[in-house]
């Protein structure tokens, strides 16, 4: 006797409900079995390696590096001052650098660093003039309350913030990469001598 086709329709639409997966493994099973021969192949264990052929590992990132010191410039009055070879000697360190940044910072409150004309002294004499046009001494007494330490004490704290206490300066093959006509400056604020101390800190790629 002949199976109907609603029993083979039922029986089909139980399979596909509840169980899903096997009715798609059944129906790819013809597919399986024809490219089986091609699929096996192609998952088989990859060749070892051909030792006849150079293996180089990539080349390692720089490690960068970094230094740090307290330097000394010379004591000296209020003016402007170019101290570009003074602190290079006092850092030889620079040399063992490729590429980097030299940072220059003053630990003081009335002097100054900053980078300027390196050829014609006229340039920091007239600097220092041009600033004590700006920020002069209070004779009057009108100006400023803090005078704790004479005429000159305000003035320097005002032009020390408005110059900086900081510099830097790209280092390239152990050299400052400065301009054709930069140089450091050391701009002294006080009329008295003080010796001013600065710390050098070098971040770079050494050679």
């Amino acid at each position: 006797m002949p199976v109907p086709w609603t029993t083979v329709f039922l029986c089909v639409f139980f399979i596909l409900a509840f169980f899903p997966n096997q009715f798609n493994q059944i129906i790819n099973l013809p597919l399986t079995i024809l490219t089986w021969p091609f699929t096996s192949s192609s998952r088989s264990t990859p060749l070892p390696p051909d030792p006849s052929i150079p293996f180089s590992c990539p080349p390692a990132p720089p490690s960068m590096s970094w230094f740090q010191k307290t330097i000394s410039l010379p004591a000296s009055g209020a003016g402007s001052y170019l101290v570009t070879s003074e602190i290079t000697s006092q850092l030889p360190e620079l040399s063992s650098y490729k590429v980097g940044i030299l940072h220059l910072f003053m630990q003081h409150t009335s002097a100054a660093l900053s980078l300027n004309e390196n050829y014609d002294e006229d340039v920091r004499t007239d600097m220092s003039a041009a600033l004590d046009r700006i920020v002069p001494e209070d004779r009057k007494g009108t100006l400023y309350r803090h005078s704790a330490e004479g005429l000159d004490d305000m003035p320097a704290h005002v032009k020390a913030a408005l110059v900086g206490v900081s510099v830097s300066v790209p280092i390239k093959d152990g050299r400052l990469n400065l301009g054709t006509w930069q140089g450091i400056w050391y701009l002294e604020f006080r009329k008295s001598r003080h010796s001013r101390k600065v710390v050098a800190t070098i971040n770079g790629e050494k050679r």
